[in-house]
Parts: structure tokens; sequence; C-alpha cells
């Protein structure tokens, strides 16, 4: 009889427990059945798409040096001597940028102290009282040589220098070194046009110097309106060719025609290099005519 009991009081004490109802201690006890049964989603790892070519000819282009690489997944699409040293000329002011802005505020005041009269100018005057960004604005889109000296004295010229340099080691620019932050030829002046898309790359993931060097003209003052610079940039191509974002152009006698393009085309992104051109402008028209002619997408997702 106790026995009986005893087997009776256990069977309703579970099922008082365990009943599948709203009980609060079925809901303590017993499963989840909502999350067991749950079916966790396929992880899906997103493939930036991989440029190929159509037809295997490439453009005609006079520079010695060329690297044209798919901006988002980093592919080559064309190169020629991307790894031959040659001197930049003023697209070494992509590199005094990205200094500028590690180092600088762009509503910061500088005082012009001195200035330099060599090549080309956005005209600064000693005495005059210019933000960081008018002065960037200077260089990138006029392409001043003295806005770069300004830039680099106002904070000590040989620690701006080694700064670049320092900058040049972070984004792996193997073969390159700066001794300037104009462009001046220099033995100790040199980059590649494999390098000097990597500086290209790394301006482009900042909004505020894309729209610096996007900018077709603007003009711009000193604090005190006293001194203004009307300033037209030196890329014929920008305005002319739809989706080209501009970003350096650069010229010594010894450097031959240099620059640096941003293109974007049907939601791809292409950064163009050129160096020692005989005709920079013609050079890029020709390559992007061949990217909208001859680059098609291998689009995928991998799923696990």
């Amino acid at each position: 009889m106790r026995l009986k009991f005893y087997l009776l009081f256990i069977f309703f004490t579970l099922l008082f427990l365990f009943y599948p109802g709203d009980s609060y201690y079925f809901h303590l006890f017993a499963y989840n059945r909502e999350a067991i049964n749950k079916t966790t989603p396929a992880l899906k790892l997103k493939i930036n798409p991989i440029p190929y070519l159509k037809l295997p000819y490439y453009p005609e282009v006079s520079a010695e040096g060329i690297y044209l690489v798919d901006l988002p997944s980093f592919t080559p699409v064309f190169s020629r001597n991307e790894n031959l040293k040659l001197f930049p000329a003023s697209t070494t002011k992509i590199l005094t940028a990205l200094v500028a802005y590690d180092i600088y505020k762009p509503d910061q005041v500088i005082t012009v102290k001195k200035t330099i009269t060599d090549g080309q100018l956005m005209r600064l005057v000693v005495g005059e009282k210019i933000t960081v960004e008018n002065i960037l604005y200077g260089m990138l889109v006029y392409s001043g040589n003295d806005a770069a000296y300004v830039l680099a004295d106002n904070y000590g010229y040989d620690k701006f220098v080694n700064l670049m340099n320092k900058k040049v080691q972070i984004l792996g620019m193997k073969n390159s070194h700066f001794s300037n932050p104009n462009g001046f030829d220099s033995g100790s002046q040199f980059s590649t046009a494999f390098d000097l898309s990597l500086a290209a790359r790394e301006l482009l993931k900042n909004p505020y110097l894309s729209k610096i060097v996007s900018t077709k003209e603007i003009t711009i003052s000193d604090v005190d309106f006293k001194y203004f610079h009307q300033l037209t940039n030196v890329n014929k191509l920008l305005g002319e060719i739809q989706g080209l974002g501009g970003l350096k152009t650069g010229y010594t006698e010894n450097a031959g025609e240099n620059l640096v393009s941003f293109y974007k085309k049907n939601g791809h992104q292409f950064v163009i290099v050129i160096l020692k051109s005989q005709d920079r402008f013609n050079d890029t028209r020709n390559i992007i005519k061949w990217i909208e002619e001859n680059i098609e997408y291998y689009s995928f997702t991998a799923g696990t």
C-alpha cells in the first residue's frame, strides 16, 4: 500500500513539473524546444567581385610605370614596371596630405613664416594667417609647392619629412623614400606606380581628403579676408570624364608627366597610376576607355 502511494506521488509530481503547458516549472526545467528546433542560418561570406579581361589586349600608353588596380579587391588589372623607382614629382603631395591630416586639425590657423618661389605656387604671403584646410586645398587642387612647404615648415621641416617616411613604412611602400614634401627631384626622392597606388588607397579612405582632391575649382582666403587665392584643379580630366574623382598630378623635367587618378564606373572603383608619361591625360583616357570596353567581373558568395 505504501509503495503504491509513493509511486502515485512520484507520478503526479513529475506530471506537475513537466506537463507541457504554461507551468513555471516546465519552463524552468524542461527543454526550450524553440531553441532546440531553431535552424541556424548559414554563414555567408561576401567576396568582392573580381575583375577579368574579356579580350587579351591592353591599351596603348606611353608611360614607363603603370598600375591599374580594382580598388575594393585590390586586384591588379594592368601594370607595367610597377616596381620601377621613378621620380614622383607632385604626386608626393598625397603623402604630404596624409601626414598633415595626422598632425593638424583642419580649422587650425597657421601663420606663414616663410615660403618658396619654385614651381607651381598658390602664392601664400609671409605673415598670412590661413587655415590648414585652405592650405590643403592649395596643395591638392592647385598643386602649390608653397602650400606643401608651409605645412612642413610650421611643424618642423625635417620632423615632417621623417613622418612622411614613417607613413611610407606603415603603408608598405617598400620602394619609396621622400626627402621633401613638394616633390622636387632628388636622388633620395623616389617611388613606384605600385607604391603610389597604396598611398592613393589610403587617401581615398578619408572622406575629407577625398572631397578636396575631387574639387574642380574653389576660391579660398586667409582668416582676415586680406588675401584671396583662386584655385583651379591641375587635372584637366576632372569634369571631362564622368566618374573621374581626381587625385593628384605631378610633373618635372626628369619625372615626366605623372598622374594618379580615382575612377568609378557602374559601382566599380579603380586607382590608375601613370608615371613618366609623354601624355598623362591621353594615357589615362585610353586606360579608362579600355576599362569600359574590356573589364568584366566574377561575382560570387561563399556560404558555410
